[in-house]
């Protein structure tokens, strides 16, 4: 295609936002109206696009223009592009959450992610109506590190700290692991938990690293060496299996009152004291005095410790 053989060196970037302009007008009188040019500037700008895409661009009707199919295509290349230049002017002049169109992805590990992600949905609505966030509350996400460091991901809710002093993170909220059962098990009589140890196993959340775990309060787990028949790949999956067999759950002390509620699990008095987890929130460095990242970040913060 003609876009992709450009050497943007040969290019005006200056033109861009004229043919922006027109496209979402329709208009050329308009779209010197709103970039506060003269229509004689307009039209030179439009002649130099035509020559540099050797298209017609817009079609002249009586009412304004419309687009070539190529002017389609072109437009629907650059928008994002465009948009991102205008939010990040607008936002060195300062950042106002009512109108601000910033676009976020946050990750969220923890088994309450779609939880906390529809409280900030909630949230944003009313503080924030135009910023667009996007969720990944995937238990085992791909490559989280990488991608906090190059910018594809702005922000963490998780219980593992990426290596590298390039990430900053702030305590959301504690967690801990406790040991849970259907609502007529065995286990639930037992006041020792070495012997729940030694006649009960266990379903779990397949383990996200391997060796002595990072997390004191689950290296405290790891060695007690509980026995696991089934490691499954969400949390909610725990749950449902303990809440359909003998296996006991091994599960996050947050996700208690969802367990009691919705699976009739009960926490086993017998579960031994153990570390906290401390759940933290996680982004890079870089984005410290970014003002729209800092208020995302509050109202993130915000709405984990509300669930919680």
């Amino acid at each position: 295609m003609i876009c992709t053989m450009l050497n943007l060196r040969s290019v005006d970037l200056n033109l861009l936002p004229v043919f922006g302009a027109a496209y979402e007008e329709r208009s050329l009188s308009r779209a010197a109206e709103r970039l506060a040019m003269t229509q004689s500037a307009v039209s030179h700008a439009m002649t130099r696009l035509r020559g540099l895409f050797r298209d017609p661009l817009f079609i002249r009707q009586s009412r304004g223009v419309v687009p070539t199919p190529l002017a389609d295509m072109v437009y629907a290349k650059l928008r994002g592009a465009l948009g991102s230049v205008r939010e990040s002017v607008t936002e060195t002049q300062g950042f106002d959450p009512r109108t601000s169109q910033r676009e976020f992805f946050v990750a969220i590990p923890h088994p309450l992610g779609p939880i906390i992600a529809v409280r900030l949905y909630e949230r944003l609505t009313h503080v924030a109506p135009q910023v667009r966030v996007t969720f990944s509350t995937r238990s085992r996400p791909v490559d989280l590190e990488r991608a906090l460091r190059a910018g594809r991901v702005d922000a963490a809710v998780d219980w593992l700290s990426p290596a590298g002093d390039q990430f900053r993170e702030a305590v959301a909220f504690d967690d801990a692991l406790v040991a849970m059962a259907h609502r007529g098990h065995s286990a639930l009589r037992q006041r020792n938990f070495r012997r729940v140890l030694q006649s009960s196993e266990f379903v779990s959340l397949r383990p996200r690293v391997e060796g002595d775990h990072p997390v004191p309060a689950l290296r405290q787990w790891q060695r007690l060496n509980p026995t696991v028949a089934l490691d499954v790949s969400e949390y909610i999956e725990v749950l449902m299996v303990a809440a359909q067999s003998e296996l006991l759950a091994l599960a996050p002390r947050s996700m208690e009152k969802l367990a009691r509620e919705t699976f009739d699990l009960r926490v086993l008095a017998s579960t031994p004291k153990t570390r906290s987890i401390p759940i933290k929130l996680i982004w890079h460095r870089g984005r410290d005095a970014d003002p729209a990242h800092v208020f995302f970040r509050k109202q993130l913060m915000a709405c984990a410790r509300q669930v919680v």
